[in-house]
């Protein structure tokens, strides 16, 4: 069982998540999410925990950054958009049980300090800013980290809000690179 409370958008996603795991789940109504649903949330988070898990698209980003403003010490759980999909529909309803898991695994904290690691020098090292593969190699990326898939700028700050190390992201890196290799041997 998961300690903390899984925050989702609506209520195919709880059924979702109970399918994968045993824990206690909330749903925010989507964008109807309002005071009194953050409120709830905000007690759960105090009393065991809450992890976000929304969709991974534009709504779903924009319920995730009103609650963690809204609400300290909330860890975040992201599914890639491929894995949630069907056809054409995204959502965490989507993804099977074993890639909520996962997502739910994975689930990053984020960090209060203002820790900066890594800049937008290091974006364009990287090759994650300033190319025409960098939004498919930061979606590539940012799903093996486990911290989704986002623009640039949203990227760099989650690399320096989730506390990702230099060597996490070098290897992620590495694997992602591999993994071409490997899909470029086997043809």
């Amino acid at each position: 069982m998961i300690k903390e409370i899984i925050v989702v958008e609506g209520k195919s996603d709880i059924s979702a998540v109970k399918k994968a795991v045993d824990a206690q789940v909330i749903a925010t109504s989507g964008l109807g999410i309002n005071d009194q649903i953050i409120k709830t949330i905000k007690k759960a988070s105090k009393n065991k925990g809450i992890i976000i898990l929304t969709d991974p698209d534009y709504p779903g980003k924009k319920i995730r950054n009103i609650l963690s403003s809204e609400i300290e010490n909330c860890k975040h759980a992201f599914i890639p958009r491929n894995l949630a999909n069907k056809d054409g529909d995204i959502g965490v309803e989507n993804a099977s049980p074993e890639v909520i898991r996962e997502a739910l695994e994975n689930a990053r904290a984020e960090i209060s300090e203002n820790i900066q690691e890594f800049s937008n020098s290091d974006m364009v090292y990287y090759e994650l800013l300033g190319n025409e593969d960098a939004s498919k190699r930061r979606g590539l990326i940012g799903d093996e980290l486990g911290i989704g898939y986002c623009s640039a700028k949203q990227f760099l700050k989650r690399l320096n809000t989730f506390g990702i190390t230099r060597e996490e992201l070098e290897e992620a890196i590495i694997k992602i690179e591999n993994s071409k290799i490997d899909k470029e041997t086997d043809k």
